[in-house]
């Protein structure tokens, strides 16, 4: 054929050899450009009926006028040759783009999102594919996509069968429907782009087989390889993307090329933003610093509260510091009592700097000291004494000033640069009752412990620091955070608990609405129980704005972002906490728990694992770990660890009562499963179940339509749990159903 000339056009070079024809480099010397060509084998045009179906399809794609589609010029028959006249493409193919290596992954991106461009303009006009693979991609020097081959294409009017299909496709890149005989549309060529964005960046197929049909038995039969198994590093929300377009049943898949296109660029907006703020991270390291327990050199062991106040108020001035980060409470605090050197310390909370001190008092003197000290070599960068008589002439504001001095010259010997703004922060008291203050802190004493008790306690001393001070904001907030986990741990119903926690919430963002604390309760409460997810989103990021070291803000926005399926940012957001508050169980729960709702189970496990090497007693770890082990169908791992935690609780919590019974039905051990439910079915009569609860047991037990209709229930009582539905695996196969479709519309999860 080469030097040939076919009707106008002068053949060049052979490009390349296919199914269904040859493919050349030809000059069209009526209009002295260059083209391509595609001879068609004649088993392709077995019939006049196939030859004129052929000239139908290619007039419709000729229709097609697409940046990211080459164009086709003309089909036409020459010496009983039928061969179509395309745009030639001066590139490469995206397969031997990948042939030596993955592309990375902002390339992979850029490149899939060009072929859902060109495939939305041709799905829009009701054109299919039909043949979405490596070698029908070409990749311009600049960058470039053209999808070739549209000549083949088919409409959408014209459903076809697994006869006309298989010959005509490539089989590693087949749609299940197309592999086994159903009836294609625009889900088809779905499929076919998230085999391309799975091979350009695992560099490899997912399907794959020594022949055709062991490669259909895999599409058909067979999960691929999780892409972040091949690369770790890769987003979920990534993985999540691979697994919807390559969801065997057309009516899990993305339904058209708009939809799959929607998530691509909001996946590149992602990676834009985490990039870009990966950029300045790297330029300098923040100054680090941990305030440990001050100890108590008194006599009197009541000062226990002063002293911890003492470190908690410069730990809370600290964290307004441009630029410095502060380790939290829970983790500083964790070495109490423990002998340990400063510079292991300092090695493991991860800081730079350390500041500990003492509180002596004797009588009516009162003596402070703090010493600064540098983590690397154990020498003291600097240190003060503070020594104030507090008799009855002291005012409780001479103790916030000793506060205060300590502040600004641990700031001064750090060399942050303080401004005025930074300053007026850093001296800003909450109340100017000395008394107030201290209740507040054996409130928080107590809320730290997670437990019923320790909840109920905690609410008696904020209530009395209230009275103390009734515009104390910060007393508020302990109300609503000692209510907004009596209502997640189901010690109250949430009628009761959260709206309590509303209004107490409410009342300190009125007092002084600059409260990183009230503005984070707030967002919890929004995620929680009022379900106003764009409301709860701005209260996070208005509370980190205000305090970005504050790790309960982040612990909890982590959380909400893992609701949203938003998994890169939740886990991002989560390791924030967690280098914040290293030692703080909930919080290494927490990532878990995300990591967990990622899918992202193997890490998950390891983490929780980590965790309980902390603490081995922590209930809500055994609890997650229970469930992931549940998912990866090692049962007997995960009934121990649900009993395990259930054992911790007191063995009266229906929280891990519930969750051992649900295990239980998915392992296939009805009989138990079954008492479990009858025993919450006893215990709802004295107190509040989650009808979530309820709802897993018999997802577990086969019975959809009881499941469904007790997630309805939940939905009725503003069940917390369910806000974990949109990302919850244990209802992955209920996604499809337009009863479940229409409760994640009903509470603004899906659109």
């Amino acid at each position: 054929m080469i030097g040939k000339t076919i009707s106008h056009y002068n053949i060049l070079q052979k490009l390349g050899e296919g199914g269904m024809g040859v493919v050349y480099r030809a000059k069209d010397t009526k209009l002295d450009r260059i083209v391509a060509l595609k001879f068609l084998t004649p088993h392709a045009l077995d019939s006049k009926k196939e030859r004129t179906r052929l000239l139908q399809e290619a007039q419709a794609a000729a229709a097609l006028n697409h940046p990211h589609i080459a164009t086709i010029y003309e089909i036409d028959e020459v010496e009983d040759q039928t061969f179509i006249a395309m745009e030639y493409i001066d590139g490469q193919s995206l397969k031997e783009k990948t042939k030596s290596r993955p592309l990375n992954l902002e390339e992979a991106l850029e490149i899939t999102i060009q072929i859902a461009e060109g495939l939305q303009e041709a799905h829009q006009k009701d054109i299919i594919h039909r043949d979405i693979k490596s070698g029908n991609i070409m990749v311009t020097s600049r960058g470039q996509v053209k999808i070739m081959d549209f000549g083949l294409a088919k409409t959408a009017k014209g459903r076809l069968t697994a006869r006309d299909e298989i010959t005509s496709g490539t089989v590693a890149y087949m749609s299940p429907e197309q592999a086994s005989g159903g009836s294609i549309d625009p889900r088809s060529d779905v499929w076919s782009l998230g085999v391309v964005l799975y091979e350009m960046v695992a560099g490899q197929l997912p399907f794959k087989g020594n022949y055709n049909e062991a490669v259909i038995y895999s599409i058909l039969n067979e999960e691929p390889i999780s892409i972040r198994q091949l690369h770790p590093k890769v987003p979920m929300e990534l993985e999540r993307i691979l697994n919807k377009a390559l969801a065997k049943s057309p009516d899990e898949r993305y339904q058209n090329a708009s939809d799959v296109l929607f998530d691509l660029r909001k996946l590149k907006r992602q990676l834009e933003s985490i990039i870009s703020g990966r950029q300045p991270h790297k330029k300098k390291a923040r100054p680090s610093i941990a305030v440990l327990p001050f100890a108590n050199l008194s006599a009197d062991k009541e000062q226990e509260y002063f002293c911890d106040g003492m470190a908690e108020n410069l730990i809370n001035a600290l964290t307004h510091v441009e630029d410095l980060r502060v380790v939290a409470r829970t983790s500083a605090f964790s070495f109490r009592g423990k002998e340990i050197d400063v510079r292991e310390i300092g090695r493991k909370l991860k800081v730079e700097t350390l500041l500990e001190g003492s509180v002596r008092r004797a009588g009516n003197r009162l003596r402070i000291s703090a010493q600064l000290i540098n983590v690397a070599d154990g020498y003291h960068l600097w240190s003060e004494k503070y020594d104030r008589d507090i008799g009855e002439t002291c005012c409780p504001e001479d103790i916030f000033t000793i506060q205060d001095e300590i502040s600004l010259a641990v700031v001064d010997k750090l060399k942050v640069k303080l401004l005025g703004g930074e300053k007026a922060k850093l001296v800003k008291r909450h109340t100017k009752d000395l008394e107030a203050y201290d209740l507040y802190l054996k409130g928080r004493f107590f809320w730290n412990k997670r437990t019923k008790e320790g909840y109920r306690k905690s609410l008696g001393y904020f209530q009395q620091a209230i009275d103390r001070d009734p515009t104390y904001a910060l007393a508020y907030v302990g109300i609503a955070d000692c209510y907004d986990l009596l209502g997640w741990y189901d010690y109250l119903p949430p009628e009761e608990a959260f709206p309590r926690a509303r209004a107490a919430a409410q009342k300190a963002l009125d007092m002084d609405d600059t409260l990183a604390e009230a503005n984070a309760s707030r967002g919890w409460i929004s995620t929680n129980y009022e379900w106003d997810w764009p409301a709860a989103e701005s209260k996070y990021k208005r509370a980190i704005e205000i305090n970005p070291s504050y790790a309960t803000a982040r612990q909890w926005y982590a959380e909400y972002l893992s609701y949203m399926g938003r998994y890169d940012e939740s886990i991002a957001e989560a390791k924030r906490a967690q280098e914040l508050d290293p030692f703080s169980m909930i919080i290494n729960t927490d990532l878990g728990q995300v990591l967990y709702y990622a899918r992202q189970y193997d890490q998950a496990i390891e983490q929780l694992q980590k965790t309980l090497e902390l603490d081995p007693n922590f209930i809500v770890a055994h609890f997650f770990l229970a469930l992931l082990y549940a998912q990866k169908a090692m049962n007997d791992e995960a009934t121990a660890e649900a009993q395990k935690a259930r054992a911790l609780s007191g063995g009266d919590d229906s929280l891990m009562l519930a969750h051992l019974g649900a295990i239980y039905s998915f392992s296939g051990r009805s009989d138990e499963a079954k008492k479990v439910l009858d025993q919450l079915h006893q215990l709802s009569k004295h107190r509040y179940v989650s009808p979530f609860y309820t709802a897993l047991i018999h997802k577990g037990l086969g019975q959809k339509d009881q499941a469904l209709e007790w997630l309805e229930k939940a939905y009725k009582k503003r069940d917390h749990w369910l806000e974990t539905l949109k990302v919850h695996p244990w209802f992955d196969s209920l996604r499809s159903d337009p009863r479940f479709i229409e409760l994640l519309r009903k509470m603004g999860l899906e659109e």
